[in-house]
This record gives C-alpha cells, sequence and structure tokens, in this order.
C-alpha cells in the first residue's frame, strides 16, 4: 500500500452537509481543504443536490479557490460507503432532515443564511454570497484553531 493511502486510513472523515450542495456545504469544503487535509478527508454532500451554484464559484475564485471541478453530491452515495466520524450541517433543513449515520462521533450545526435564495440584481447577489463565504471562512479557522489545527 502506498504512503498516501496509509495516511488517509488515518485520517478522520468529515462530511459539511446542505440542502442542495450548491453554496454552503461547497464553499465549506473548500476551506477545509485548504487548511485541514492533512488531519482530515473532507466531503460534502446534500440531500436534493441541485448543481454549483456559479455565484459560490465566482466568489471562491475571487480569493484563490478553483472550485470549477466541484459538484453536487448526494449524501446517499456515502452512506454505507464511508464511515464518517464528524458530520457538519451548514442549513436548517439540513440540520432537520439528517439522520442518524451510525459511527458519527461528532455532530456539528454552524447556520449560515442561504445566499442561493437571496433575491436581487446580480451585484446584490454577489454581495450576499461574499457575506457568506466571509463568515464561512472566518468560522472555519476559528473552529480549527479552538480544536488546536494549525493550518
Amino acid at each position: 500500500m502506498k504512503k498516501r493511502d496509509d495516511e488517509s486510513l488515518n485520517k478522520t472523515k468529515l462530511i459539511v452537509l446542505c440542502t442542495g450542495n450548491s453554496a454552503r456545504s461547497q464553499m465549506a469544503e473548500a476551506f477545509l481543504r485548504r487548511y485541514a487535509s492533512k488531519r482530515f478527508d473532507i466531503y460534502s454532500a446534500g440531500f436534493v443536490p441541485k448543481g454549483v451554484n456559479p455565484y459560490a464559484i465566482k466568489v471562491m475564485e475571487e480569493i484563490g479557490y478553483d472550485m470549477s471541478s466541484h459538484y453536487s453530491k448526494s449524501l446517499n452515495q456515502y452512506l454505507d460507503k464511508i464511515h464518517f466520524k464528524i458530520v457538519i450541517t451548514v442549513c436548517q433543513k439540513a440540520e432537520e432532515m439528517c439522520p442518524i449515520i451510525p459511527g458519527v462521533e461528532i455532530k456539528l450545526y454552524w447556520p449560515f443564511e442561504d445566499p442561493a435564495s437571496f433575491e436581487g440584481t446580480e451585484k446584490e447577489k454577489l454581495i450576499k454570497f461574499r457575506e457568506i463565504r466571509d463568515k464561512m471562512h472566518k468560522h472555519v479557522k476559528s473552529w480549527l484553531k479552538e480544536r488546536g489545527i494549525e493550518y
């Protein structure tokens, strides 16, 4: 077995859940991958995948994150295949819909407003997505710092 595979086996599996896996969970996944991929195997998924929101891709690109290869995934594709130790829900609907996933040791709820549901001009939508992106970024870094995880 390759060293890389050995390292992956020892990492804690973490999944970020949202309803559509289109914006908030995608951004959280990107931030967590950037800062904590040495410690965690990081995934994101939704209950009703909608495709990655183009505004999410755009605002993440503005700060140096390439999410052009990201795609929406269903939680069902992971259940019974990957044993997650940490589940983070980032929206109220996902929190309410989240099933009991066997083996989960830590379940966190990070409620963030849905930027995709915001109505306004393109400029106003970008402002809303940036606001949620920045709040998510700060929250991820704070959570990692609380756990003593350097990034």
